[in-house]
């Protein structure tokens, strides 16, 4: 039995400065853990026990699915470079060099050691199809760490990849991890949703994120709350009102207005009384390919056209230009791609304008197909024009869906309007396809003996992030309650006063036969005023507490709901059956 009197668990009755959200701010207060650099924290003895909590209910689970490996968090570079993402992975990658030079990482995820496994080791289709997973530390060099465990440098990871011979058996992997992450997920007692999401770096034709609704996420979240609709704002859609077009002026052909030192759509807009959904932004970017396969590294400008009152989402963007680094062109490559300052930038004999040698690329977004009689900039400094219709007006290469969806517009399935609200990101599921197989040489043969190469998944959940978001789901002004199946202790037995012999003789037996049936129990037997027993136990996340006091005599206690703040007089007799009851319905 473990009394709070031997432990380490060192609350603060404030928080450091900065810490901003919630989960920060409590584990930080409640003992879990502490910082030893920006985005570097130790777990301290409450917090590691709920996070060993977390990783059993995860390896619990996995090991109903797959096969759990333990990979080298020390990377060799080529293993990264045959699949480009030593390059690909720039600055968020710790890289190091051994004393003889050799240039080695600290792994972010292991799709490539996993795949070098494969390639050595399976020979046929026999061999498949393959789950293996891991629960690793994983490290990534973070710019701004923040948020506490949200946004850090060194976290814990279960990853796992999957390997089939096709496309049907990576459909039954993938929904294997599905159904197995909304297992561990319900066991962890958080509330979440799945969503449709951007696969980013990762590649891959399909991906899904489960996220938990919180102020504190950094992700937004379109949902739709009559179909289930949700989207990562990196991936969704929705259907817009109808906009009516201006009528054609003059001839109907595009017209230049002089507009002088009119550079926004909003300024734009007013100056020529029109709606910003009738006018047409201009972005430029310079998308940067590293070197690959003996060829040079290479660089296109690109220019976005989108409605006047939409935002470009960068995630969208990037998907249409894989493997690209993107960022915004200089001034003095705009002056020199368009002929104009930023402010006048429009899509008029852009098609085959080069810049560097290299011609641009021109994408428009979907929501202005169909639109006509649209303004844009005319590349011409104080002017715009007038009757701009894609297509028409100008070429393009390629209509995309590049913007951020809205509030309020119309979800893709049944019309009703869309929510957008803040979301944190606990899992992570990818359909990779055969791009690190195929990078790295994996074959195997089919039941034809033919030579193919294998299709791949791979999946991840953030160990901490569960952590965090049961924290951010349930918190008040007082502390914070986690569900009993991660929580560090499901009940702590209090004792009013550790002196009267009585109290604490029912409190050691209570305490006693709990624990005998099973119940994760710490006796607070520390010789303190009531009051702060009570605002530490409401403090550090244990689900229930038992108040032992003057009613003992009676065979009475007082058990405490944490979450609900409701309180009922048990009788000592029942106090086992009581508790057992109270975290079956908790969900254990």
């Amino acid at each position: 039995m473990y009394r709070w009197s031997q432990l380490f668990i060192p609350t603060l009755r404030d928080a450091p400065a900065d810490a901003e959200v919630a989960s920060h701010k409590y584990l930080l207060r409640a003992g879990y853990m502490r910082q030893l650099a920006a985005g570097i924290y130790s777990y301290l003895f409450l917090g590691q026990r709920s996070m060993l909590k977390i990783a059993n209910i995860v390896r619990e689970e996995m090991d109903k699915i797959g096969q759990e490996f333990h990979l080298p968090a020390l990377n060799s570079r080529e293993v990264w470079e045959a699949s480009g993402r030593w390059d690909l992975m720039g600055e968020n990658m710790f890289r190091l060099k051994d004393r003889k030079g050799t240039d080695l990482c600290l792994a972010m995820t292991h799709e490539e050691v996993m795949t070098e496994i494969v390639r050595k080791d399976l020979r046929s289709y026999k061999q498949l199809p393959q789950i293996w997973y891991q629960i690793q530390t994983k490290f990534r060099d973070e710019p701004r760490p923040k948020a506490g465990l949200m946004r850090v440098r060194q976290f814990t990871m279960k990853d796992s990849y999957s390997f089939d011979i096709d496309e049907a058996g990576l459909d039954v992997s993938y929904k294997k991890h599905e159904q197995t992450y909304r297992r561990i997920f319900n066991r962890c007692g958080l509330k979440y949703i799945v969503v449709e999401a951007h696969s980013g770096a990762m590649g891959g034709s399909k991906s899904q994120e489960f996220m938990v609704h919180t102020e504190a996420g950094e992700d937004l979240v379109a949902s739709c709350a009559k179909c289930g609709y949700a989207a990562n704002l990196e991936k969704a859609t929705s259907k817009l009102e109808p906009v009516d077009d201006l009528p054609a002026a003059g001839d109907g052909e595009p017209e230049l207005v002089h507009t002088p030192d009119v550079k926004t759509i909003e300024d734009l807009s007013k100056f020529l009384t029109v709606s910003p959904k009738n006018n047409m932004k201009t972005l430029a970017y310079m998308a940067g390919w590293p070197p690959k396969d003996g060829e040079p590294a290479r660089e296109q400008p690109v220019v976005a056209f989108l409605r006047g009152d939409h935002m470009l989402n960068e995630a969208k963007l990037a998907g249409v230009l894989p493997e690209a680094q993107v960022r915004p062109m200089q001034a003095d490559e705009i002056e020199e791609f368009f002929g104009a300052p930023a402010g006048f930038l429009g899509p008029l004999a852009l098609k085959g304008r080069k810049l560097r040698g290299v011609r641009g690329l021109v994408l428009v977004d979907a929501a202005l197909k169909g639109r006509k009689n649209l303004v844009s900039g005319a590349n011409k400094k104080d002017y715009h024009l007038k009757n701009v219709t894609p297509e028409v007006s100008f070429e393009l290469d390629q209509w995309v869906d590049l913007r951020n969806v809205g509030a309020g517009e119309g979800c893709p399935e049944c019309s009703q309007p869309l929510t957008v609200a803040k979301a944190v990101e606990i899992g992570h599921i990818f359909k990779l396809g055969r791009r690190y197989a195929q990078a790295l040489g994996a074959r195997v043969l089919d039941k034809d003996g033919k030579e193919v190469t294998p299709i791949m998944g791979s999946y991840g959940i953030g160990i901490e992030r569960i952590l965090t978001a049961a924290i951010e789901q349930n918190h008040d002004d007082q502390g914070f309650w986690l569900p009993p199946a991660i929580a560090p202790f499901q009940v702590v037995v209090t004792p009013i006063s550790a002196r009267d012999r009585a109290q604490m003789a029912a409190s050691e037996r209570i305490a006693g036969e709990l624990a005998s049936d099973g119940i994760d129990v710490m006796l607070d037997d520390r010789d303190e005023r009531p009051g702060m027993k009570f605002k530490d136990a409401d403090l550090v996340g244990i689900p229930f507490r038992i108040n032992v006091g003057k009613k003992v005599t009676e065979d009475c206690v007082e058990v405490f709901e944490r979450s609900t703040g409701q309180k009922r007089d048990v009788n000592i007799a029942a106090i086992s059956s009581h508790v057992e009851a109270l975290v079956r319905r908790s969900g254990i």
